[in-house]
């Protein structure tokens, strides 16, 4: 007879005894254990006393987290949370260098539990802490030279003791000294430093920065680009790493006035060329970390770009209007002409003429096409680098068009403002970078004027899409989806420069991009005759219940979620399957990415899927509204999904990617037998019926499927041929 749920096999340490196999009941209070326990050794105070789990966590068991017990589980009897901050407190202050340093380890291990970090602060410990950053490294600058291991380990101990209370979210950033922030900032402009604390100071600075106002001004006082710069000319890539999102935080956090000046700065740096060749083009591989902060820096620095992609352009501006009079001159060479040269009528005439040949769509006054947000002036920003950097270029695209036939001439004005819009939309400039996304372009980060030669590249690939398409001013929607096309489909290749893209680009013509889609359209082809239409409908209830399968058959292989928290390095993670009969969720916590599936014995929460009331996604679900990152966040946004069950209880979910958001919420929508509406149920349903019709219709191969069925015909006359077996 298997036991009580409520009860739990665990064995218990204590220093000096043999272990104690024992049963708990869940169901007694917490204290009664641990008073048991206790009197089992002949302890007294049991109130100083606690458990913990034997495991490299060493986290304290409380009321809250009991449950995560697991049979056959190795706890550990040892002081109580409070005792160990008080002693911890105590030992610190020691004078002793070794017992200090001895203290200063244990506490940075003991900061990562809640439990025991909540008792600490309670301690004033994080002031204790930042007194002795601040004074301490004076009182043992002699003993520095002679121990300069020992002082360095201190250091980095306390530190990392500091992040890992902090983290926990439970004292606000902006309580700190600007001494503090000071003595931080020093040891990251050190030339000279202890690896471990330059890392947790750039960790610090990254957080201060992140989430504070005031100390984002203090730390931009304190930390120049010019100091960061070094850390990504070494070989350590975790130092680069924080060294680039510190470099991020406090580009995100600048006022949109400082942007560009900082901008500018970070182009003296030569930061661009420093990262590429330092991080990208190193021999070592890229990890999850750095490519994402890449990839902030990547979105950042297009961001920059808003501001003229949002501003329209005065048709009375005359320094504006210069613009496009140099855009004609370099294209016709012709100087401009003095007032008094011919009639005015015949001065309006030419430009006219001129602005037509430019392709702009008000030939008369082309600065009203530039009103147009997005793109605004970012275009003409563009057509004037194109005019002016790949001149030839730009040259033979307006004369080559303006003397071709009204209609098939492509407009080079009106082209550039739509493919600068739509360069935009791809590289999503003017949305807030992802929390996780690591998705960046080696490609951006080899020119200073990135976007500027992307769009050259893209607006010369447009001329000649056109050509091959030879196309007419009808067909320019059309162009420009071919043309997006080809960018996104050279741009998934992730090439390595400008001119690997430009080769992609040249593979993918016109031609090529028939064939990709005539491909892909054959894999899903789609029949519209009236007895394909009813072969479908009869087709696919079976292929949906397959479907259904599909994704309850993944659910129950479970998958790994990571836990919403502050500070992405420090990721937690936790776990989620259904079990093989579909009746319980069964969940927990993990202390890293698992290989392979985690057996359900080893969850240690459950949830009955009968006590499941509604699948929540996006801005409905409550952890979305929480969190002030979430809710600013797109991409995340659409990775949320909760559980409701009960009456107000929720279950939680971020998933990895698109595609496990799509599963689970299938999946799910499943259980509770309503429909599975996701993108991915659509296209399975699409591609799995294509495939089964194909075999269905394989014996009619060349055969034309009527319309219509063929007329039943007549009753025979008499039944005389009927063969009776009788």
């Amino acid at each position: 007879m298997p036991p009580p749920a409520d009860i739990v096999k665990v064995a218990i340490e204590w220093p000096g005894a043999f272990p104690k196999l024992m049963e708990i009941d869940q169901k007694k209070p917490l204290s009664s254990i641990i008073k048991e326990v206790c009197e089992g050794w002949s302890l007294g105070n049991h109130e100083n006393f606690a458990l913990q789990h034997a495991d490299v966590t060493n986290f304290y068991i409380t009321e809250k987290n009991r449950n995560e017990i697991k049979n056959g589980a190795i706890l550990r009897l040892t002081s109580s949370p409070a005792q160990t901050a008080q002693q911890l407190h105590e030992k610190i202050q020691s004078s002793s260098m070794d017992a200090k340093l001895e203290a200063l380890k244990d506490l940075a291990n003991s900061s990562r539990d809640i439990t025991f970090a909540q008792e600490f602060i309670n301690l004033d410990g994080i002031s204790l802490l930042t007194q002795m950053v601040e004074s301490g490294t004076e009182r043992y600058q002699k003993l520095q030279k002679i121990m300069k291991p020992c002082f360095g380990d201190m250091l980095s101990f306390t530190l990392t003791a500091f992040v890992e209370l902090m983290d926990h979210g439970i004292v606000s950033w902006d309580t700190f000294s600007p001494a503090f922030i000071k003595k931080i900032a020093s040891y990251v402009n050190k030339s000279a430093m202890d690896v471990a604390v330059l890392q947790r100071s750039l960790a610090i600075l990254e957080s201060m920065v992140l989430n504070s106002h005031d100390l984002y001004q203090k730390v931009a006082q304190e930390i120049t680009i010019g100091q960061l710069i070094p850390h990504l000319q070494g070989v350590d890539q975790d130092i680069q790493t924080y060294t680039i999102a510190v470099i991020n935080a406090l580009f995100l956090k600048a006022p949109e006035e400082k942007r560009q000046e900082m901008a500018n700065i970070l182009a003296q740096k030569q930061l661009r060329s420093i990262i590429l060749s330092n991080v990208i083009r190193s021999n070592r591989s890229i990890n999850s970390e750095m490519a994402h902060q890449l990839y902030v820096l990547q979105v950042l620095t297009f961001n920059l770009l808003e501001d003229r992609m949002r501003t329209k352009m005065d048709p009375q501006d005359q320094a504006q209007r210069d613009i496009i009079f140099e855009l004609r001159r370099i294209a016709f060479d012709v100087e401009c002409e003095p007032n008094n040269s011919g009639s005015i009528e015949k001065r309006k005439s030419m430009y006219t003429r001129d602005y037509k040949k430019l392709g702009f769509i008000n030939h008369v006054n082309p600065a009203v096409d530039f009103t147009q947000i997005p793109p605004g002036m970012l275009a003409l920003d563009n057509m004037l680098y194109f005019a002016k950097h790949q001149q030839d270029a730009y040259i033979r695209i307006v004369l080559e068009n303006s003397s071709r036939e009204d209609k098939h001439e492509c407009p080079f004005g009106r082209s550039s403002i739509e493919l600068t819009k739509m360069l935009c939309e791809i590289l999503k400039v003017g949305e807030l970078p992802s929390e996780t996304c690591p998705d960046f372009h080696p490609m951006f980060f080899t020119h200073d004027r990135s976007f500027e030669e992307f769009f050259c590249i893209c607006i010369q690939l447009l001329n000649k899409t056109w050509k091959e398409m030879r196309a007419t001013s009808e067909d320019f929607n059309k162009v420009m989806q071919v043309v997006k096309d080809q960018i996104m489909r050279a741009l998934n290749t992730k090439p390595n420069s400008l001119d690997q893209f430009k080769s992609k680009l040249q593979n993918l013509s016109y031609t090529e991009i028939l064939k990709i889609r005539q491909s892909e359209r054959m894999n899903q082809e789609d029949f519209q005759s009236r007895p394909i239409l009813e072969l479908r409908e009869k087709i696919q209830p079976e292929i949906m219940e397959l479907i259904r399968q599909q994704r309850l058959n993944r659910l129950c292989e479970g998958t790994c979620f990571r836990k919403i928290s502050s500070r992405r390095r420090q990721d937690k993670f936790w776990y989620c399957r259904l079990s093989p009969n579909h009746k319980v969720l069964h969940y927990g916590d993990l202390e890293e990415t698992p290989q392979g599936e985690v057996p359900h014995d080893s969850l240690q929460e459950k949830l009955p899927v009968a006590d499941i009331k509604a699948v929540m996604t996006g801005k409905d679900c409550p952890h979305t509204k929480e969190k002030g990152a979430l809710k600013q966040n797109k991409e995340v946004l659409e990775l949320a999904f909760s559980v409701l069950y009960e009456s107000d209880e929720y279950l939680n979910f971020i998933a990895p990617d698109k595609h496990e958001y799509c599963v689970w919420t299938d999946g799910l929508n499943a259980l509770l037998g309503k429909e599975m509406a996701s993108d991915l149920t659509k296209s399975d349903l699409d591609t799995l019926l294509s495939m089964e019709m194909k075999l269905r219709l394989l014996d009619l191969e060349n055969i034309q499927i009527p319309e219509v069925p063929p007329p039943i015909p007549k009753e025979p006359s008499n039944y005389d041929f009927v063969y009776n077996c009788k």
